[in-house]
C-alpha cells in the first residue's frame, strides 16, 4: 500500500511542478517533474509485485481522477494534466502488461523491461502534447532527450533499493 500512495503523490507532484524547468548545458532543459515522476515507474512496480495488475489498473485509475481534481480546484493547467493522463493511461498500461509478461523474471529484469519502454513512450507524449508549438522543435527534442535519461537514472536507484541495501549493510557490520 505505501508504494500506491508513493505513486499516487508522485503523478500528482509531478503535475504540479511539469511546467517548472531546471537548464543544463548537455540535455537543454528538464522539467522539476521528471526528477519526481521518475519514481513512479518503480513504485508501479512495487505495487505490481505485492498488489498484482488489477490493483495496479486501480491505483492509475485513482491517480487519475485525483490529478483532475486537483486541475478543477485551479493547481494545474488543463493541458499539463491532458498530457499527463493521456501518458499516463499508455505508458502505464504499456509498463504493467510487459512486467506482468515477464513476471517470471528477477525483479531487475522485470523493472528494467517494462522501464524500458514506458519511459520513453511517457516522454514523447507528455512532452509532445503538453508543450508542441510552445517550444521549438529543438527544444521539445532535448525535454525528450533529457527526461529520458534523467526518469532512467531516478528509476534505476529507486528500483536498487538503496535504502533497503544499507540498512542491510548496516546490520551486517553490527552483528558480531
Amino acid at each position: 500500500m505505501y508504494f500506491a500512495i508513493v505513486y499516487i503523490l508522485a503523478t500528482l507532484a509531478a503535475n504540479y511542478t511539469a511546467t517548472w524547468f531546471i537548464h543544463f548545458p548537455v540535455f537543454g532543459q528538464v522539467s522539476v517533474a521528471t526528477f519526481i515522476f521518475g519514481i513512479t515507474f518503480t513504485a508501479r512496480d512495487r505495487v505490481h509485485s505485492t498488489l498484482g495488475r488489477t490493483n495496479v489498473y486501480i491505483m492509475i485509475a485513482i491517480a487519475a481522477v485525483l490529478n483532475v481534481i486537483v486541475t478543477v480546484v485551479g493547481g494545474v493547467e488543463w493541458r499539463i494534466v491532458a498530457a499527463s493522463l493521456i501518458a499516463i493511461v499508455l505508458a502505464e498500461t504499456a509498463d504493467t502488461e510487459i512486467y506482468q509478461h515477464f513476471i517470471d523474471n528477477t525483479w531487475g529484469m522485470r523493472v528494467l523491461k517494462s522501464n524500458s519502454v514506458s519511459i520513453p513512450l511517457d516522454s514523447l507524449l507528455f512532452n509532445l502534447i503538453a508543450f508542441a508549438g510552445l517550444f521549438s522543435n529543438l527544444e521539445l527534442a532535448s525535454i525528450i532527450f533529457g527526461e529520458i535519461v534523467f526518469k532512467g537514472i531516478v528509476s534505476a536507484v529507486t528500483a536498487l533499493r538503496p535504502l533497503e541495501y544499507f540498512r542491510s549493510k548496516s546490520k551486517r557490520q553490527r552483528t558480531p
